[in-house]
């Protein structure tokens, strides 16, 4: 069991480690995105820690994700070559290294550092809304919690991409996380922090986007947390702020989803390309059955209050996932 000390001082650090003194099942791992200046290396590395119910050791993990063609890959490692901090963004797995001024990969598939040119721009922690969970962050018992690291930054740098160097400088990257017992039995994740107006100028926004089957709070609902970052505002809708989904639908080929809240209504409409297998935490294993892709294509529509257009536009090179009972998850 976690001591009242660690969760507290977790809830005020989500980019930083959570597994010290947990006992049972645990899982935790970083998303961290490089994306090249011209879109034509799309890149997601995921350093982590597993460990299934009933095990004393489990596993260290970085899991790769080739998101132009699908390709992916997990690499695994003694749970002590698994280092991290408890009160920074600070992770190490064999001799990859992850942290707030960038990464250093030594991978069969990259090698090589890449820093990053701006700061990491995390979602705000305060004590009415430690980061993007809200006050569920406060909430011991919750399945899986999720951190917002970085809804962007600048990168500077190259890699040996399967031995072609390929430079990432003036690229983007992006960084989140989860932790926790296992992944929800359903849900819906995208991001993108490569948005375009209408009229097709860049814009420099980002967003995030999840929905997932909640249990284990007295009664089992469906759980959003949305965030969209403009011009150094964020706007959010989240079941913890009184936010509803308005609409979600999911087939074979996208996924449409509206939501309405204190900061308007946000609509969303997202391609479904094919995308590459990752290893997702259950209680039991690491199972490879989560498919996603860095080449979905998201059109948005932030609405105020009184009706007017706040941003129209499209995210490219964006990340999406759909996993599991999806029937149940639109029916909660």
């Amino acid at each position: 069991m976690r001591s009242p000390i660690r969760h507290l001082r977790g809830v005020f650090h989500p980019e930083a480690f959570h597994g010290h003194g947990v006992r049972g099942g645990y899982f935790e791992g970083w998303y961290i995105k490089l994306i090249s200046s011209d879109l034509a290396a799309r890149w997601a590395v995921i350093p982590g820690i597993f460990r299934a119910e009933g095990e004393r050791t489990g596993e260290a993990f970085v899991q790769v994700l080739d998101g132009l063609t699908g390709r992916s890959w997990y690499h695994r490692y003694p749970v002590d070559q698994f280092r991290a901090d408890d009160r920074s963004f600070v992770v190490e797995v064999g001799a990859n290294r992850f942290d707030h001024a960038g990464v250093r990969l030594d991978l069969p598939q990259l090698r090589g550092t890449v820093t990053y040119a701006t700061p990491p721009v995390p979602y705000p922690v305060t004590p009415l809304r430690p980061g993007i969970m809200g006050w569920y962050g406060y909430v011991p018992v919750m399945e899986c919690l999720h951190g917002i690291v970085s809804f962007g930054h600048g990168l500077a740098g190259a890699l040996a991409v399967e031995d072609t160097p390929t430079s990432f400088t003036g690229g983007r990257g992006y960084i989140e996380k989860d932790w926790g017992r296992s992944f929800p039995a359903g849900y819906v994740w995208l991001a993108s922090n490569h948005l375009s107006d209408d009229a097709g100028k860049p814009d420099e926004g980002s967003l995030t986007a999840s929905c997932a089957i909640i249990p284990g709070l007295g009664r089992t609902f469906r759980g959003s947390i949305v965030a969209l970052r403009r011009h150094g505002r964020i706007s959010t809708w989240a079941t913890w702020n009184g936010s509803t989904d308005t609409r979600l639908s999911i087939t074979d080929d996208r996924v449409d989803w509206e939501l309405r809240g204190p900061d308007g209504v946000l609509a969303m409409s997202a391609t479904r390309p094919r995308g590459g297998l990752l290893h997702a935490p259950l209680r039991t294993a690491m199972h490879r059955r989560v498919e996603e892709t860095l080449d979905a294509r998201v059109t948005v529509r932030h609405t105020g209050g009184t009706g007017e257009t706040l941003f129209a536009g499209t995210g490219v090179a964006a990340g999406l996932e759909v996993f599991g009972d999806t029937d149940r998850l639109i029916a909660l």
